[in-house]
C-alpha cells in the first residue's frame, strides 16, 4: 500500500477519534472536577490502533513489572474523559490538540505512540 494512503488513513482515524471525543464532551467547558490518579496515567481508546501499539510494547517488554501505570479508557467512559480534559488543561493543551494514546506522568503530557513508547523505554531503562 502506498505510504501516502497509509498516512491519510491514519490521519482520518486520528481526526475521527478527536471528533468523537469532541462530540462526547471531552473538550467542553462543563468538565466536572474529578480526582486525578497519582503516578503515570495512560489514556487510551478501545479499537485505537496507536493505543494498541503502546499496549503491545508494554506487554512484550514487561513494562508493568517495572512501572506502575493507571490505564484509563476514554472513548466510552465519561469520568475518564473528564480526567483527560483536566490533565490536558494542566499541560496547557487546546482541545484540538488532544488525542489518544495520551500519557500523563504527573508533570508532562505526551501524545502519540512513538513518544509514549520512548518515554516507557527510558523510564524502564530499556
Amino acid at each position: 500500500m502506498d505510504k501516502t494512503i497509509i498516512f491519510i488513513i491514519i490521519g482520518v482515524i486520528i481526526l475521527g477519534a478527536g471528533f468523537w471525543m469532541l462530540q462526547a464532551g471531552v473538550f467542553s467547558g462543563d468538565v466536572q472536577p474529578v480526582s486525578i490518579p497519582e503516578g503515570v496515567i495512560l489514556f487510551y481508546g478501545e479499537d485505537c490502533p496507536h493505543c494498541k501499539n503502546v499496549n503491545d510494547f508494554l506487554s512484550q517488554n514487561n513494562i508493568e513489572e517495572k512501572l506502575e501505570i493507571t490505564h484509563l479508557e476514554v472513548y466510552y467512559n465519561q469520568d475518564n474523559q473528564n480526567v483527560l480534559a483536566q490533565v490536558a488543561e494542566k499541560c496547557g493543551l487546546e482541545a484540538d490538540k488532544i488525542g489518544v494514546p495520551f500519557l500523563w506522568n504527573g508533570e508532562k503530557c505526551l501524545i502519540g505512540d512513538v513518544d509514549i513508547i520512548d518515554y516507557f523505554k527510558n523510564a524502564a531503562g530499556i
